[in-house]
């Protein structure tokens, strides 16, 4: 049976408003392909999903795994193939590292 990627569990409950984007970000952008996070936050994040999939559609897989009343989570998965950099699709001049 194949393992599950690694996965980074970010909890951002007590982490101020302002801050939390920016440490999804920081986190998402540094996965490896096929590695994920789980998201863990104190509301529905659908302008998160909204913002991640629009932006980045070739890059991420979200998967909702808890919705709420008290807590959201979800596992943001980076795709094979997504570029490390962030520059979505590949080009594939740097070999996809």
């Amino acid at each position: 049976m194949p393992s599950l990627p690694l996965t980074r569990v970010v909890d951002v409950r007590t982490v101020a408003r302002r801050d939390r984007h920016p440490m999804v970000f920081t986190t998402l952008f540094g996965l490896a392909p096929d590695e994920a996070m789980e998201l863990v936050v104190d509301h529905d994040p659908l302008p998160l999903r909204e913002r991640i999939l629009g932006d980045f559609p070739a890059e991420f897989a979200w998967s909702d795994l808890e919705r709420g009343p008290a807590v959201w989570r979800v596992r943001i998965t980076r795709l094979p193939g997504a570029h490390a950099n962030g520059a979505s699709p590949c080009c594939g001049a740097c070999g996809g590292a």
